[in-house]
C-alpha cells in the first residue's frame, strides 16, 4: 500500500491540492493523509485551516487529517527540524502515532527549505515528494541551498498559473519540471465552495480589499501598514466606488477597524468589514462577492482575481515593500516585483481602468535578474542571463526592483563603469573581492 501525505498551512493550499487531485495530477494511492499546520508568531492563536469556511468539503478528497502542531508539540511549527541522528528516531514515532506502519510513503509539500516541509523531508529521508507552491513566491528562487538527497527526490513542482507565459524558479536548480495545476480544475473547485455555510454582506458590486499581515511578518511598520489599508479607501472613493469590503487577514492578529471606518466616513462612502466566524477562503469571496474592483498589495489573491475569476485589481504599496524589505533575499520580493510589474497601481486611474493583459515571456528576464541577486549561491547558472538583463533594460524604472549595494556586491552591471565591464568576468578578480570584504568584515 502507497501513502501520500499532502501537508497543507493554508485554505488556498488545500484549495490547490484538491484541485491537482480532481485534475488527475497524482495517481491514485490507497491513502491520502491531510497534514495541516498552523505558523506564525504565536501559532496557538492562529484559526486552524480546518475551520475555515468550506473545509468539509475539501476534506472529502483525502482520507484522513492529523494536525502537525499537535504532532510535535511543544516545539513551534516554523523553526523546529529534527537532528540528523534523531531523524530515524522521530520517522519511527510518526509511523506509530499516525499508524503508518511499514508502508511505502510519498510526500506533496511546499517549497521543502522551511518550515515543516523541510521537517518532513527530513524526518522521511528517501521518501519521493511532489513540491507545490500556491502563491506568486514559486516564481522565484529556492529560499536557500537545500540538499541534494532533498532536492535530487522532487519530481514535480504544481503551481497555479497566476502570471501566463512566465516560468517558475523554484527548484530549477535541481531540474524540477513545472507542472500548472488547470484553471478549470481550481475554479471547479471555488465554485463547489460558493454556497458554504457563513454570512457575507450583501453589497453589490463593491470594492474589495483585501488585508495582508506585512507588519505581523514584519516587513513594514504597523504604522505603514494602517496607512496603506486607509490608502486602500481613499483610492477606491477616488475611482468613484462608494461601497467598499474590507476582509482582513484571517490568519492576523485581530485589529480595531474604528481608524478605517473613520477614514471611510471622511471619503462619503460606506465601507463594510468582515468579521465572520470562519475565515473564508479569499477564493471564495471573489467568487460570491464579484466585487467590481480587488485591492491589494502582494497577495496572491490579486492574481488569482484578474487570472481565474476576470476581475479588475490594483495594488498599493508595492513601491514601499521593495525599498523596506530586508534582506534583499526575502522571500516576498518577487511577489513584490510581480505585482508591481505587472498589476496597476491604484494611484493610476487609467491604468485601473485599462487593465492590461498581464504575462507574458518579457517578465522572465527580469524574474531571472532579481533571482539571481537574492541567491546567487543557489542559482549561480542565473549571472550570464542577469547581467544581459540589467545591461539593457535597467533604467530609472527598473531600479527600483533592485539595490546598488546588492548589484556592487556581485559585480553586476549598474555599479561598474562600462570601460571596467570585462573585471565582472574575472573568476579571480570575485575571488579577490570576496576575501577583501571577509578580511574587513573580520577587522570590524
Amino acid at each position: 500500500m502507497t501513502i501520500r501525505i499532502f501537508h497543507a498551512s493554508s485554505p488556498e493550499a488545500v484549495v490547490l491540492l484538491a484541485a491537482a487531485i480532481d485534475a488527475g495530477c497524482f495517481t491514485e494511492p490507497d491513502h491520502r493523509i491531510l497534514l495541516l499546520s498552523r505558523s506564525g508568531p504565536a501559532p496557538e492563536a492562529v484559526a486552524d485551516v480546518s475551520t475555515s469556511a468550506g473545509f468539509e468539503r475539501l476534506r472529502t478528497r483525502f482520507d484522513e487529517v492529523l494536525s502537525w502542531n499537535d504532532a510535535i508539540a511543544p516545539f513551534h511549527p516554523d523553526g523546529w527540524s529534527p537532528r540528523a541522528d534523531d531523524a530515524p528516531l522521530w520517522e519511527r514515532h510518526f509511523r506509530r502515532a499516525w499508524g503508518l506502519g511499514e508502508e511505502e510513503l510519498e510526500l506533496v509539500v511546499g517549497s521543502p527549505h522551511a518550515g515543516p516541509a523541510r521537517a518532513l523531508t527530513q524526518v522521511f529521508a528517501g521518501t519521493p515528494m511532489d513540491v507545490y507552491a500556491e502563491g506568486p513566491g514559486g516564481y522565484g528562487p529556492t529560499g536557500e541551498k537545500i540538499p541534494p538527497l532533498t532536492g535530487t527526490r522532487v519530481r514535480r513542482l504544481l503551481h497555479p498559473d497566476l502570471v501566463p507565459g512566465v516560468r517558475p524558479l523554484l527548484l530549477g536548480e535541481y531540474g524540477v519540471e513545472p507542472r500548472t495545476v488547470p484553471a478549470e480544475a481550481v475554479t471547479k473547485v471555488i465554485a463547489e465552495l460558493a454556497d458554504v455555510e457563513g454570512e457575507l454582506p450583501d453589497v453589490e458590486e463593491p470594492a474589495l480589499l483585501l488585508g495582508q499581515a506585512l507588519a505581523e511578518a514584519g516587513l513594514i511598520t504597523a504604522n505603514e501598514e494602517a496607512g496603506l489599508r486607509r490608502e486602500m479607501v481613499r483610492g477606491a472613493a477616488a475611482l468613484g466606488h462608494t461601497r467598499l469590503v474590507y476582509a482582513p487577514d484571517p490568519y492576523a492578529p485581530w485589529e480595531s477597524p474604528a481608524e478605517l471606518l473613520a477614514e471611510a466616513d471622511r471619503r462619503g462612502v460606506e465601507l463594510t468589514v468582515l468579521d465572520g466566524p470562519l475565515p473564508v477562503p479569499a477564493d471564495v469571496l471573489l467568487h460570491r462577492l464579484r466585487p467590481a474592483l480587488v485591492v491589494g498589495c502582494t497577495s496572491a489573491a490579486l492574481f488569482g482575481a484578474a487570472r481565474f475569476h476576470g476581475l479588475p485589481v490594483a495594488t498599493v504599496g508595492t513601491g514601499l515593500l521593495l525599498e523596506r524589505l530586508t534582506p534583499y533575499e526575502n522571500a516576498e520580493r518577487i511577489p513584490a516585483t510581480l505585482a508591481d510589474a505587472v498589476l496597476p497601481a491604484l494611484r493610476d486611474a487609467g491604468a485601473v481602468a485599462e487593465q492590461k493583459p498581464f504575462g507574458g515571456a518579457k517578465l522572465d528576464g527580469l524574474l531571472v535578474a532579481v533571482a539571481f541577486a537574492m541567491r546567487p549561491k543557489v542559482r549561480p547558472d542565473l549571472r550570464t542571463a542577469a547581467e544581459r538583463y540589467l545591461s539593457a533594460h535597467l533604467d530609472s524604472h527598473t531600479w527600483r526592483y533592485f539595490k546598488r549595494r546588492r548589484l556592487a556586491s556581485l559585480a553586476l552591471p549598474g555599479v561598474v563603469p562600462a570601460r571596467l565591464a570585462f573585471l565582472r568576468s574575472s573568476p579571480a578578480l570575485r575571488r579577490v573581492a570576496r576575501r577583501a570584504r571577509a578580511l574587513r568584515g573580520g577587522r570590524r
